[in-house]
């Protein structure tokens, strides 16, 4: 069984002020017409002692954005750069969003509140700082499944209605709007490092590794590796077993992210920022989210390789600290890195015991050919052959039967069938609160959700995860 998040007492740490005056810009919310609490995340409120919040001063905080106690007097919008489509772009930061609040949970960790559609910011270049209502229904519905398949991954922490109509030209338009917040453990991103690095701006970078050290710690590099008491080439090789780990996550979860660029590319190796996001249909390497990913560069089977290239960006920023050999050393740990991942994340969405890697990856290789060849979607895949069920034949028949299965007796193995996350279940679960402000089925979804990550249990990570 998956272990709740712990209730813990309200833990204000402003841990970004040492970085504030050269990582971001003050900036204020947007004046919203209205401020209408639509959802809010109880389970990961009371982690952070923000439970106890009645809704008026839920929608005082998370609409209007009123400072919490003892916490940051003034949002923080984040400066950075990032290669977008492989594009080098100076000209980005936080345009609709910035840092609201850190705090601490039960365990220590430093944790980020964050928003997304709050207005305007020196870094909006043209956009209205806005997101629409859809969007953050669908960021909900994102980050609660991928949670669910063990995913390190933001929480969407609430959702407020504020009353604007917005213009949008790929949905109809006027839509309804919203200001979202998410829980995460940093906003801090690779085009963070890349800004700093355009701007040579070495001392900095050395106080921001530093920071990262110390705020979200991880495991050393192998004691074989060169530079490894070098504090940006420890950054670098917590970074790639992050990032390997979710690039594993995501095939293992059958998700497709759509917008993998570096700006989007979190160190703590937290997936955010849900845009145009889908779940395989099918088992279909090719399959793309975005529709204006033409070339098709971020594709179902084309994410490990975009984390790899976004490490490798990484390591450039990080040549203003470190000479490259032991920074290419860290980013050449990645395949291997991401190898162990997947097979490790396999078994456990498969809910057999591991035999090791070399085993563990014959088997990814029959259950990919299966999939292929039943033209079955990985939801479905998973749950039919749960712990070896099913009575497979052929090639993933022989390769199952050499494995265990983890015992679990939670009665969603029972169910007639698995949760998915299909576009068409989107929409409808959108279309229910667009035309009949019905907001049922989205939270009987989010209910579902949660049981099925209760069935999986805790996901494998590795030392340095930071979920």
């Amino acid at each position: 069984m998956r272990a709740e998040p712990q209730p813990s007492r309200y833990t204000p740490d402003t841990a970004i002020d040492e970085l504030s005056e050269w990582l971001g810009s003050p900036v204020e919310s947007a004046d919203f017409p209205d401020a209408k609490v639509r959802f809010r995340n109880d389970r990961w409120a009371d982690a952070v002692g923000l439970g106890v919040l009645d809704d008026d001063a839920w929608a005082k905080h998370f609409g209007r954005f009123d400072p919490l106690d003892d916490n940051l007097s003034k949002p923080l919008a984040l400066k950075y750069h990032g290669h977008q489509f492989r594009v080098y772009n100076p000209e980005i930061g936080d345009g609709r969003g910035f840092l609201f609040a850190q705090l601490r949970d039960g365990a220590g960790r430093l944790l980020d509140l964050g928003t997304k559609g709050s207005g305007q910011t020196p870094y909006s270049r043209a956009g209205d700082g806005r997101l629409t209502l859809k969007g953050a229904v669908r960021e909900i519905l994102a980050t609660e499944m991928l949670e669910a398949l063990g995913v390190n991954t933001s929480k969407t922490f609430s959702v407020i209605e504020t009353g604007e109509k917005l213009w949008r030209d790929d949905e109809p338009s006027p839509t309804r709007s919203a200001v979202m917040v998410r829980l995460s453990h940093s906003h801090i991103r690779i085009g963070t490092f890349q800004r700093l690095l355009a701007h040579e701006e070495s001392e900095h970078m050395q106080s921001l590794v530093e920071y990262c050290l110390r705020q979200f710690p991880g495991p050393r590099p192998p004691e074989d590796a060169p530079g490894s008491d070098e504090p940006a080439v420890i950054l670098m090789h917590q970074v790639v077993e992050r990032l390997a780990d979710l690039a594993a996550s995501y095939m293992v979860a059958g998700f497709v992210h759509g917008v993998l660029n570096t700006d989007n590319m979190n160190i703590t190796g937290e997936s955010f920022d849900y845009g145009p996001w889908r779940w395989l249909p099918t088992w279909d390497p090719g399959f793309t989210a975005a529709y204006f990913d033409h070339a098709g560069l971020y594709a179902f089977g084309r994410q490990p390789e975009a984390l790899h290239w976004n490490c490798a960006q990484f390591a450039v920023a990080l040549r203003l600290l470190s000479d490259s050999e032991p920074l290419v050393k860290a980013m050449n740990r990645f395949g291997p890195l991401y190898m162990e991942a997947v097979a490790r994340r396999w078994c456990w969405r498969l809910g057999v015991q591991s035999r090791g890697t070399e085993a563990d990856t014959a088997l990814v290789a029959a259950c990919e050919k299966e999939m292929r060849e039943s033209e079955t979607g990985p939801d479905a895949f998973f749950f039919a052959h749960r712990g070896g069920r099913g009575d497979p034949d052929g090639e993933l028949g022989d390769a199952l039967a050499e494995y265990e299965p983890v015992e679990s007796a939670h009665p969603y193995w029972d169910d007639p069938e698995p949760q998915s996350m299909l576009i068409d279940e989107v929409e409808a679960i959108w279309s229910a609160i667009d035309e009949r402000d019905d907001w049922k089925p989205l939270f009987e979804k989010v209910e579902q959700l949660r049981r099925m990550g209760e069935a999986h249990g805790e996901p494998p990570v590795p030392a340095g995860h930071c979920g």
